[in-house]
């Protein structure tokens, strides 16, 4: 497992000194990337930066490259491999998804890919827990009222009810390791209990005290439903209306992963028939969500800007260990966090 802690000063010399053999180029497709990134690449290889954010840049720069730095916006394929050269051997992505990358077209051309799990966990399961409270807890509707001068001077004991965490039954779809780390933290508001579903049966749910079911038992009994799985032909649009109409009329919705995996207009749909209760959500399609967007015309959603894994140590983390990466795959060495082809 992967700590935040930095890695051994003498083992990232001896890194250096073995791609010191050869002065590899290494692109970075962010020009925002965090400084610990350059500062790392840059003893050891000549590194080019896109001078703007997007697929252009990419486009005319990655030629003749050794490595590149990408992350979770910058779609890596057939077209920008073939620009890129038969050289690229190695791509470091500064996230912890590879939805972005053809996993096919790296295999087919032996290019080594490494991505930054775990690193991100806690603060991606800070944002899940914080959308889950908000969403309860109508946070969207209770500013709408403060803003549009509708809330009532007199006292209205039934004004305003929101949903309880403490004594709830909750559900994750996907215990990786951001899945668990949510479970970890809802231990703490003394829920009744945790299901979760996915693949396979998984030693660390029975270490939380979770309960593996299938995702229709999961959807009927949950009184918060969790979307922690990675996005996949398999997962693509599983929120379906379907999904929604099996859910608790009291359910609320938490997403965390892609916006991909849900259906959006049946999400929306879901929302105003009150088949569901509420949604908190921190990725949806497209992004940047458009301003006229029906989400946004909602009170019971509550929306941040996908910002699951913005705080400064994690992002500072995420770029050491994507340079990191490329560096042991630049020496030949296995990568820290290796994603298998």
């Amino acid at each position: 497992m992967i700590s935040k802690s930095s890695w051994h000063p003498l083992l990232l010399t001896l890194l250096l000194t073995t791609v010191e053999m050869k002065k590899f180029k290494v692109l970075i497709t962010n020009p925002n990337v965090p400084r610990v990134a350059y500062d790392l690449l840059t003893q050891a290889c000549d590194v080019v930066t896109n001078q703007g954010y997007g697929r252009n840049y990419t486009l005319e720069n990655i030629k003749g490259v050794d490595a590149l730095f990408c992350d979770s916006q910058a779609k890596v394929d057939k077209e920008l491999l073939d620009v890129a050269g038969s050289q690229l051997k190695v791509i470091g992505t500064m996230s912890a998804g590879y939805n972005h990358i053809d996993l096919n077209e790296l295999k087919s051309r032996d290019i080594k890919l490494g991505n930054t799990p775990v690193v991100l966990d806690e603060a991606v399961a800070d944002v899940a827990m914080m959308l889950a409270m908000a969403a309860s807890r109508r946070l969207t509707e209770g500013r709408r009222h403060i803003e549009q001068n509708t809330w009532p001077s007199d006292w209205d004991p039934q004004w305003m009810l929101g949903q309880d965490i403490a004594g709830s039954t909750i559900g994750i779809i996907g215990l990786g390791n951001i899945g668990q780390s949510i479970a970890k933290r809802l231990k703490g508001f003394d829920v009744a209990k945790i299901l979760y579903t996915g693949h396979r049966e998984k030693p660390e749910g029975k270490a939380l005290g979770a309960e593996f079911v299938n995702l229709d038992t999961l959807n009927k009994n949950s009184d918060f439903i969790f979307v922690a799985a990675p996005l996949t032909n398999e997962t693509n649009q599983m929120c379906n209306s379907d999904f929604f109409a099996k859910m608790k009329k009291t359910g609320v919705f938490i997403n965390i992963s892609r916006g991909q995996l849900v259906d959006q207009e049946a999400l929306i749909s879901a929302l105003k028939n009150g088949e569901i209760f509420a949604a908190g959500l921190d990725v949806m399609t497209p992004e940047p969500l458009p301003a006229d967007s029906e989400l946004l015309k909602l009170s019971n959603v509550v929306l941040t800007p996908h910002i699951g894994s913005a705080t400064l140590n994690t992002r500072n983390e995420m770029a050491r260990l994507t340079a990191q990466n490329i560096l042991r795959g630049l020496g030949g060495e296995e990568m820290f966090t290796p994603v298998k082809l």
